[in-house]
C-alpha cells in the first residue's frame, strides 16, 4: 500500500506539513549574495597597527580612535570614539552592514541604541541589540579595540 493513499488522510497531513515547514526554513536561510566589489570597498587597515589616532595628547585633550575593523557574519563592523580628558564622549559607526534593506533597517535602530549604552557605560561592557547580535558583537570587539589603543 502506498504511503499516500487516500485512506490515510492523517499520514498525508503530517507529511504535507513537514514538507511545507522544511521548505520554509531552507527559505528563511537564504541571504542575498554580496559581490566582491562591495566587500573590496572596506579600507584595509594599515599594516603594523590595529588603530589610528588623531589630535590631542595622550592625558588630556580631545583624541579620536578608530578601532578594528571587525568581521561579522553580515558584514564588517568598525567604530570611532572620541575622548576629551580622557571621558569617552562620542561613539561613531564608521563600517557597518548595508548591503540590504534588512540591514539598513536593523542597524537604523541598534546602531543609535549601542552609541547611547557605550556613551553611558563609559566602556564596551554593552548589552547586545535584540535582533543585531552580529552587529552589536562586531560593535562591541571594535569598541574595545579603539580603546584599548587609547590607553583606556
Amino acid at each position: 500500500m502506498h504511503a499516500l493513499k487516500k485512506t490515510r488522510p492523517l499520514r498525508r497531513i503530517v507529511l504535507a506539513s513537514a514538507a511545507t515547514v522544511s521548505g520554509m526554513v531552507l527559505l528563511l536561510a537564504l541571504k542575498p549574495h554580496t559581490s566582491p566589489e562591495a566587500a573590496s570597498a572596506v579600507p584595509a587597515p594599515v599594516p603594523g597597527s590595529s588603530a589610528s589616532a588623531s589630535a590631542g595628547t595622550p592625558a588630556s585633550g580631545t583624541k579620536s580612535v578608530d578601532g578594528e575593523t571587525v568581521q561579522t557574519r553580515w558584514g564588517p563592523v568598525q567604530v570611532r570614539i572620541t575622548l576629551k580628558d580622557g571621558k569617552l564622549t562620542e561613539v561613531t559607526a564608521v563600517t557597518y552592514p548595508t548591503d540590504n534593506p534588512r540591514d539598513q533597517e536593523i542597524n537604523s535602530y541598534a546602531l543609535p541604541q549601542l552609541r547611547r549604552e557605550a556613551l553611558a557605560a563609559q566602556s564596551a561592557q554593552i548589552d547586545t541589540v535584540s535582533g543585531a547580535t552580529y552587529t552589536s558583537d562586531g560593535y562591541r570587539q571594535s569598541l574595545q579595540s579603539a580603546l584599548d589603543s587609547a590607553g583606556r
